[in-house]
């Protein structure tokens, strides 16, 4: 695996969901694979899950770690071409990458949107240029279209929880039971009913990028699940990422029986209004996650990223009560990216 960026580079979810769990049973057993490599971890942006997630698994995995954030400790970088560079950017992003391609096996790159160029933004123009002239295997830590590190993590804490409740209900067989037990995840075949995910529009006081609903639409579309999209209209995701999924504007109506409930902001991807790209549209205090709507679910278990602006997207008591996921989906990002570290290891070789 020389790159990770959509859910097609991870290849069958089951096995990576085996692989995953192989690997929360025993982290550090695959350290042999990152002995006298390193990982440069660069970030064009803020991160605190992803910073500290990618840098464990990396340890996990016995590799050296490099950190560096650009414009904070190093020289502040031009991304595009054909620029006099008069201002206050120092070096080229085309001279860098090379440079810093020689001090590492793997790279890991965090660039976000600038939300005023969606052409510019979807071309994912940062990132492509480390794929192109560093040499090296590059994954994505979050760019300006997707997060497939954070879709991959919650993507391992839906498959837990479901097994879970359907070993609550008795819902499994002996032969199921015996497979769960033996692979921890539930074999597709062996489920009574899929899970029901509901991907929910909040309000949010800032324009935000639509990476982290674009990588879990991607993600629940190739996962066994009964996936649902509910926004205002306005707020379409790009079909390259929602696929065919079903969206419903009706928040309440797409929240019924639901088992899973992510909650996420984005700003206006400009799908059927380009003009409006990266606006906010809309601040209707009516789609932020509560009480009343946990209660149309089938004892749903509340989801989200994180940072969450409490009071926007969620309100105090669903995100500390005994549903929300929002910790466990945290600590699973470790086990998401050890599972794509391993294996650009093992292609690496």
């Amino acid at each position: 695996m020389r790159t990770f960026i959509n859910v097609e580079d991870i290849g069958d979810l089951n096995l990576a969901l085996a692989e995953a769990q192989e690997i929360k049973n025993d982290r550090f057993k695959y350290q042999h694979l990152g002995k006298n490599k390193t990982l440069l971890m660069i970030f064009f942006n803020n991160s605190l899950r992803t910073r500290l997630s990618t840098q464990k698994a990396a340890m996990n995995l016995g590799m050296n770690v490099i950190v560096l954030d650009v414009n904070a400790g190093a020289w502040k970088l031009e991304t595009e071409r054909g620029v006099i560079m008069d201002g206050d950017k120092s070096e080229h992003l085309l001279e860098a990458i090379p440079v810093m391609a020689s001090y590492c096996d793997i790279i890991g790159v965090r660039s976000f949107a600038g939300l005023t160029d969606r052409e510019y933004d979807y071309a994912e123009t940062v990132l492509n240029q480390f794929i192109r002239y560093s040499g090296k295997p590059v994954f994505a830590m979050e760019t300006a279209t997707v997060h497939p590190l954070q879709a991959f993590a919650d993507l391992i804490t839906i498959n837990e929880e479901w097994r879970m409740k359907n070993e609550e209900c008795g819902m499994m067989d002996e032969e199921s039971t015996a497979a769960a037990n033996s692979s921890s995840i539930i074999p597709h075949s062996s489920f009574k009913k899929r899970p029901k995910v509901v991907l929910t529009w909040a309000p949010h006081c800032r324009a935000l990028p639509q990476a982290v609903p674009n990588s879990f639409a991607q993600w629940m579309n190739a996962a066994d699940v009964d996936f649902v999209i509910t926004h205002p209209e306005g707020y379409e995701l790009d079909p390259k990422f929602a696929g065919g999924a079903r969206v419903e504007y009706n928040q309440m109506k797409a929240l019924e029986n639901a088992d899973f409930v992510y909650a996420k902001n984005w700003s206006c991807p400009g799908v059927t209004c380009p003009d409006d790209y990266g606006k906010i549209l809309s601040k209707d205090m009516s789609w932020t996650i509560d009480s009343v709507h946990m209660a149309v679910t089938d004892k749903g278990k509340f989801m989200h990223c994180l940072p969450v602006r409490r009071g926007l997207i969620v309100t105090d008591d669903v995100i500390e009560g005994p549903d929300s996921l929002v910790i466990p989906e945290a600590a699973n990002r470790e086990i998401s990216c050890s599972v794509v570290l391993k294996r650009m290891l093992e292609s690496n070789l």
